[in-house]
């Protein structure tokens, strides 16, 4: 009766944390940027993008938004200005916006702000966050797949096996959630960022950066990993001392 409340736990801890990765995974809101530029708001200015840099569109009156994620970074224009975290949220983003593949661009890195070596490195560095992001998802999922093989109490080892990959998929997720802060409070000059803006653009140009509810649901789907990987590997080795 304990293993099977055990077992039932597990799973509902397990198939939890598969789904939030995945969510987190899938979604495009890990970072969120508002820029702004107060002197301009009453008219727009057109000006020229280079690679990396966060704005790549016309500035508008009022405020752009951007947010960005494993496979994509999006930007929109609106005119009401305002730091609502609910702007990002789906129904309240317009109908239509900007967006662009954003596997290996770091943010908000320009190759003419950094040398080409500085540049070169938040490639590779996010390059390596890209890579335990997939090997995450593919260990939580591949672990749920052996799991549902394992029941009813079949084989021990399938649960050891399981249990392995949901703690190893909650591991590879811790580190890439360091990894991403560390990204963005050190690896990006954010700073030097804003410098080349007020330069380039405006005076008195404004950027704000908050962490996303993408980034938010990952530490949650890490502690279901987790216990769900402990309780299949408890669960493993109990089915192989009592029914073995």
């Amino acid at each position: 009766m304990k293993l099977s409340l055990a077992l039932f736990f597990a799973g509902v801890f397990g198939a939890l944390g598969v789904l939030l990765f995945l969510v987190a995974f899938g979604t495009d809101y890990w970072l969120l940027a508002t820029e702004r530029c107060p002197s301009v708001e009453n008219r727009m200015d057109s000006f020229s993008a280079e690679r990396g840099d966060i704005i790549v569109s016309p500035h508008k009156a009022g405020a752009t938004y951007h947010h960005e994620g494993f496979f994509w970074r999006c930007w929109f224009n609106e005119a009401v200005m305002d730091d609502n975290i609910w702007k990002f949220w789906f129904t309240n983003q317009p109908p239509s916006k900007f967006c662009m593949h954003a596997y290996l661009l770091p943010f908000p890195l320009t190759t003419e702000a950094h040398n080409s070596t500085a540049y070169e490195t938040a490639i590779i560095y996010r390059g390596f966050w890209s890579v335990f992001m997939m090997l995450g998802v593919v260990a939580a999922t591949v672990g749920g797949f052996i799991i549902i093989c394992a029941a009813p109490f079949s084989n021990y080892n399938l649960y050891k096996a399981g249990g392995g990959l949901f703690l190893s998929a909650g591991m590879l997720f811790t580190i890439l959630v360091i990894m991403y802060v560390i990204w963005i409070e050190t690896v990006i000059d954010i700073p030097e960022y804003i410098q080349k803006q007020r330069t380039n653009i405006c005076y008195d140009f404004e950027l704000s950066i908050q962490y996303g509810w993408s980034f938010i649901i990952a530490p949650i789907g890490i502690f279901f990993s987790l216990l769900a990987g402990l309780l299949f590997l408890l669960a493993g080795h109990t089915i192989q001392i009592h029914y073995d």
